[in-house]
């Protein structure tokens, strides 16, 4: 039986980005179907390539991140190696790129040249600040925006200064605006009859953008939200909380009803039918009281009988989960969350499932990411380049 297409299918990416924003936008691309052509400097290509633990040299993140895509080198100080970007970009879809605002145009790639050259190429631009603004043309990384769009304030104890979450998150959620900004500039194109258009997103404002009640809080009550630890502020009950045998565990029992059914749960009858805590705001009052209650029970007990007593209780509730216990999950497993495959010496290794879930038309990992350069020739000459001229441009430094 032939399998049905995936979604992307058909559309071409041209992916000029480096690390992790760019790249993360163009994998996922990738892992639903789009023709994901990578552009690297011939001198070391994507930074990433050396970015956390090596394997033989090349990095472990590396092999995901640039998963299902093909590797061309291009020097775009070259003038031979910014004409074969033109000619990948005239039959392109969608250009990705992370450059700092201005990098593109010096190069003579800015929108209206590459508009002119394709009207129905959508440009995917991912900086720290924006495409506008008295601060484009400062450099910002992902740790800028977390900074800058009011995550970092709000992360970590009161008493102590900001910390940073344990990973990339700012780029991250940026390549998922980038996306999303994609599909629908794709959609006016098709569905509308519109022409292609820039898709302009600033990791701090993608940070921003999640902020939830930040704005309306402090425009209407003068309130600024600070850090508060484990604890959700303003939602109650919802926090971390540690067992007897030293483990963690986060519970949600924020939900009316969940509240009842945890506090019936834990042998407290009497505050599962008090009035005054039958809606949040009443149990936000108490929060403290609630808290050190909850600490008590669960310190005394076990996690996996704290967890065991929360399922019975169908009161959300998780494990702080490290690699090792994802590793042997069974949740995990079913949903196929980790994927096998080769590293280039034939070594297997789990790689991150395919997110989202689509019924149909699912995503897939087809290969791992590819050595520097190694699809050049099988490009250059899919464009008209013959054998001799793509030695010539070799040799000229080009590519």
């Amino acid at each position: 039986m032939q399998l049905p297409s995936k979604p992307l299918a058909g559309l071409k990416v041209i992916e000029l980005g480096s690390l992790i924003a760019g790249p993360f936008a163009a994998r996922i691309c990738a892992e639903f179907g789009a023709e994901v052509i990578k552009v690297e400097s011939p001198d070391g290509g994507d930074p990433l390539r050396k970015w956390r633990k090596l394997y033989e040299g090349t990095s472990l993140w590396w092999f995901v991140q640039a998963r299902n895509k093909r590797s061309i080198t291009l020097n775009l100080k070259h003038e031979q190696g910014r004409e074969v970007l033109k000619k990948l970009l005239a039959g392109a879809d969608i250009l990705i790129e992370n450059f700092r605002p201005g990098v593109l145009e010096k190069l003579g790639l800015g929108w209206e040249v590459l508009h002119a050259l394709n009207p129905k190429l959508v440009m995917v631009r991912l900086s720290g600040f924006g495409q506008s603004g008295p601060l484009k043309d400062q450099p910002g990384f992902g740790a800028v925006g977390e900074a800058m769009g009011g995550l970092r304030y709000i992360t970590g104890f009161e008493d102590r200064p900001p910390v940073r979450t344990g990973i990339s998150i700012g780029d991250s959620i940026a390549a998922l605006w980038g996306v999303i900004g994609a599909l629908m500039a794709l959609r006016h194109r098709e569905v509308n009859g519109g022409q292609g258009q820039v898709v302009d997103v600033a990791l701090y404002e993608a940070v921003f953008a999640m902020m939830e009640s930040l704005v309306p809080e402090f425009d209407v009550f003068g309130f600024i939200r600070e850090r508060s630890g484990n604890i959700m502020p303003g939602i109650t009950p919802s926090s971390i909380h540690t067992s007897c045998d030293g483990k963690h565990v986060q519970i949600g029992a924020n939900g009316d009803a969940i509240f009842q059914r945890f506090m019936r749960a834990i042998g407290r009858d009497d505050l599962a039918a008090d009035p005054s805590l039958a809606s949040n705001d009443g149990r936000d009052a108490r929060r403290d009281e609630l808290y050190g209650i909850i600490d008590r029970w669960v310190g005394a007990l076990p996690l996996e009988q704290v967890l065991a007593t929360l399922s019975q209780a169908e009161v959300p509730a998780s494990r702080i989960y490290s690699a090792a216990d994802m590793f042997a999950d069974p949740q995990f497993l079913a949903r196929e969350m980790f994927l096998s495959a080769k590293l280039p010496d034939g070594k297997p290794f789990k790689m991150p499932g395919i997110v989202p879930k689509l019924s149909d038309t699912p995503g897939s990992a087809e290969w791992i990411g590819p050595e520097l350069g190694e699809h050049t020739d099988t490009l250059l000459a899919a464009l008209g380049y013959d054998k001799e001229t793509i030695a010539e441009l070799r040799r000229s430094g080009a590519v």
